[in-house]
């Protein structure tokens, strides 16, 4: 069996978002079970495919919104209104229908696509529709839009998250409506998408990395909590916004917190002991150096990445109960709480205690029902699942 994975960004190698490091696992999992998986869709500037023997790149293309222009912004606003497009959809509109299809064509003969994720399949959704597909929801598009409506700050900004929550509700139901099975991340995602049928739909748990991690390695401990994320995505950043307004103020002055990613404008902290410190060389290492890993998030929907690596690398965390969301087990150095001035004790008292534990069983796990559910999905396309090993 031949596959297409259609996505926004193909792999380049370099995991440096949740997004990539999903792609990554769900591709592996496809492999594994013995499908043939080809890429398409485009790189970033400067970029190359990590695999480009299975990769059909399109061309390179920036489409993230922070980096962009007032002028670029605005040029995007205005295609996305005379197109009906989402405004994520129409940075990709940057080549033709016919040069896809015949970029598909030279594919040579496959079977059916994985639409992964609504941005790709909604910018070129009729050249896509000549197969059969899964459809990959990473998050539900819809209700991360609506809740950033809320928590925009200003009337246009409200404008366009709402207005964008409305083409995504449309496009989600017709992706959903079109593939022969649906993907999500989160158990709840199933329901907000009206497929939560079995027949219809199924979870997929992740992995962030191939191999377990091996043991309880020493750590060398640099400060008391490490966060590291996107924070220009508007769901970590309002996660963001929450940790640093109703959690940090409870924390002790001495209390050594460190945020690695990119920043929007804007963020800034009283707290003496909180340092940005922007994109770091290696993301395992950065967060191994915290004695304690805070879970933030309180918006979004599908699966919180850094969750499922906190969990991997065995390392004590405090989390939101919206951190833990698709993910069914809990390690007992995992705190969960909502109320912000039990976050912090929770967070003061676990760095106070530093207790790690083995994340390998945890990464199996995982790793066994992705490959399970993945077997799911592929019989309806006519694959016959094989066991997987125990």
């Amino acid at each position: 069996m031949h596959l297409l994975f259609a996505t926004s960004i193909v792999p380049d190698g370099a995991l440096a978002s949740g997004y990539e490091i999903a792609n990554a696992a769900i591709i592996g999992a496809l492999r594994r079970a013995g499908v043939r998986v080809t890429v398409i869709g485009f790189i970033w500037p400067g970029k190359a495919p990590s695999d480009p023997q299975e990769t059909i790149v399109l061309g390179d293309v920036e489409v993230r919104t922070e980096s962009a222009s007032p002028l670029r912004k605005l040029a995007w606003l205005a295609k996305a209104v005379h197109s009906g497009l989402t405004f994520s959809s129409v940075k990709l509109r940057v080549v033709p229908d016919s040069e896809v299809r015949a970029a598909i064509e030279r594919a040579g003969p496959f079977d059916g696509y994985v639409l992964n994720s609504v941005q790709f399949a909604g910018a070129f959704e009729r050249v896509l529709a000549d197969r059969p597909s899964i459809f990959v929801a990473h998050n539900v598009e819809h209700r991360s839009a609506q809740e950033n409506a809320a928590a925009a700050g200003s009337a246009l900004q409200r404008w366009m998250f709402r207005r964008e929550a409305r083409l995504l509700k449309i496009m989600e139901d017709r992706l959903c409506g079109a593939a022969r099975f649906v993907f999500t991340l989160a158990e709840e995602d199933r329901s907000a998408l009206d497929v939560a049928s079995d027949g219809r739909s199924a979870v997929l748990p992740l992995v962030t990395r191939a191999q377990a991690p091996t043991g309880k390695a020493r750590r060398h401990i640099d400060c008391d909590a490490a966060l590291i994320g996107t924070w220009t995505w508007q769901p970590n950043r309002i996660g963001l916004d929450w940790f640093l307004t109703k959690v940090v103020p409870h924390l002790k002055p001495d209390f050594r917190i460190r945020i690695a990613g990119n920043m929007p404008s804007g963020i800034a902290s009283p707290h003496p002991g909180v340092s940005f410190v922007g994109r770091v060389a290696d993301a395992q290492a950065f967060v191994r150096g915290g004695a304690v890993i805070p879970l933030i998030s309180t918006a979004g929907s599908g699966v919180q990445l850094k969750t499922i690596e906190t969990f991997e690398l065995g390392l004590p965390s405090v989390a939101t109960s919206r951190s833990l969301r698709g993910i069914g087990y809990r390690p007992d150095n995992c705190v969960v709480t909502d109320d912000p001035i039990a976050f912090a004790a929770a967070l003061q008292a676990a760095a106070g205690n530093i207790r790690d534990v083995d994340g390998s069983a945890f990464h199996r796990r995982q790793l066994k029902a992705l490959d399970i559910a993945i077997g799911l999905g592929l019989e309806k396309l006519g694959v016959v699942r094989r066991e997987v090993a125990a």
